[in-house]
């Protein structure tokens, strides 16, 4: 059903694109056209395109609800009352009337085969045959208003503003959405643990046992060991990636040869494409290996799973973040500004710090809060190198753990969505956002601080 009703929505789309600008050019030879020839066209697209696409958004669930209940009217109800055996039973159904299904057939199942093809039949014909009369009844209407003075232009562009009104609700809506979805979760959180021993608890361990008997079965859900972590990693990662991606872009901008620049940015932007598990490898078996030598060398215990070493490898992943961004940043700084400054006698050095990088501190700015960003949203690089003890420590030898990481712990396996433990993932999540959230509002002030408008 799909792939035809697609042929048939392409053949009016563009047979009605050529006689609606046909009969533009042919209006346009006796009169003066409002729009250009492609906007009559494009407006006839448009309402063979919008009806054929509700149609078939419309009656394809339609009609798949309506073959589904026919298929199963030959069952009894109560078989179907549990979800999980009526899904069993349609499963078979549909296998059995597309041929594919190898066990015994009962009568009923034979009943509801026949009555599944015959009702997906007649209700894809249905559905097909009513998209193709409203396409052409689009099509036949809008040929019909085209005219030399029709303002095809101003349709099409209401259109399209609708259109992108659409998908900026559908991406506020999505945000929404998820933010909701998480505080109700964090809601029912609350209502198990107290919100002043989960945001000031000193300690952090989410096991609940099944048994009262058992140990840990009261469980400790204070988050402060896992801010300090998530602080510890992300400090580290930036202290590594902020001057070297910053020092990169400036060189990469203002020193570099084309030559050169042609061939390093694309090479340092390579780290950002790096699967983050393959970074995670790299930590866990090559530098915290040798982290853990040099600590030794100088007489300190280095955990096997540092603090350090997941913050360097995640440094190098943030590096094209901070540099990239940078480098656009610097380049869209006006270049009358640096004439002027070398006309006063500034050298190129001078005219970096004293200019260039004044003028873009704004956008630098957004680059590491996005780099930062990313840092605290890192998983697999901190589950792999710096391990999954919830120590409240800034040592950064010590092993350490992430909001992130707790995260993924928690939704691990079979979970129960009842307990504690499981909804202190969604508290987790929701105390994240807002911790995100807080380095946007930061970022957009000092912005909107120092933001300077050149001519």
């Amino acid at each position: 059903m799909g792939l035809l009703y697609l042929l048939g929505l392409i053949l009016l789309v563009v047979v009605g694109y050529y006689f609606g600008r046909a009969r533009a050019v042919a209006a346009g030879q006796t009169a003066v056209l409002h729009s250009r020839p492609s906007y009559h066209g494009t407006f006839v697209v448009i309402l063979v395109l919008i009806p054929m696409l509700l149609v078939f958004l419309v009656g394809r669930p339609l009609a798949s609800y309506i073959v589904t209940t026919q298929a199963l009217t030959a069952f009894d109800p109560a078989i179907l009352t549990d979800d999980l055996r009526r899904g069993a039973v349609l499963r078979d159904i549909v296998s059995l009337a597309n041929g594919q299904y190898s066990g015994d057939v009962s009568p009923s199942m034979r009943i509801a085969a026949d009555a599944y093809a015959s009702w997906q039949s007649w209700t894809n014909t249905i559905v097909i045959g009513a998209g193709w009369i409203f396409g052409l009844l689009g099509l036949s209407y809008a040929l019909r208003v085209l005219t030399a003075n029709f303002r095809a232009r101003n349709q099409v562009e209401r259109v399209v503003k609708a259109v992108l009104f659409a998908a900026a609700c559908v991406a506020v809506l999505t945000t929404i959405g998820i933010v909701f979805s998480v505080l109700f979760e964090t809601v029912r959180f609350f209502q198990k643990v107290s919100p002043l021993e989960f945001l000031f608890g000193l300690q952090w361990s989410p096991q609940i046992a099944m048994r009262a008997d058992q140990g840990g079965s009261s469980g400790a859900f204070g988050i402060v060991p896992l801010v300090t972590g998530t602080l510890l990693i992300t400090t580290i990662a930036m202290l590594i990636a902020g001057p070297i991606g910053l020092f990169a872009a400036i060189y990469m901008a203002e020193y570099a040869t084309p030559r050169f620049r042609a061939v390093a940015k694309p090479l340092l932007e390579i780290l950002a494409g790096i699967p983050t598990v393959v970074l995670g490898f790299f930590a866990a078996l090559t530098l915290a290996p040798h982290v853990r030598g040099w600590g030794e060398a100088f007489g300190l215990n280095v955990a096997s799973e540092s603090a350090l070493a997941a913050g360097i490898v995640m440094g190098m992943m943030i590096i094209p973040f901070v540099s990239s961004l940078s480098d656009d940043v610097i380049n869209a700084v006006p270049q009358s500004l640096r004439d002027g400054s070398y006309a006063m006698g500034a050298t190129k050095s001078e005219t970096v710090k004293k200019v260039v990088l004044p003028a873009a501190f704004a956008g630098i700015v957004s680059a590491f809060m996005l780099a930062i960003s990313r840092a605290v949203g890192e998983t697999m690089i901190v589950v792999m190198a710096a391990g999954l003890a919830a120590n409240l420590t800034f040592n950064p030898l010590e092993a350490v753990t992430t909001f992130t990481v707790q995260i993924k712990t928690i939704l691990v396996g079979d979970q129960e969505f009842d307990s504690a433990k499981t909804l202190a993932a969604f508290a987790l999540g929701f105390v994240l956002f807002f911790f995100t959230l807080t380095l946007n509002v930061i970022a957009m002030q000092i912005v909107k601080r120092y933001r300077e408008q050149y001519d």
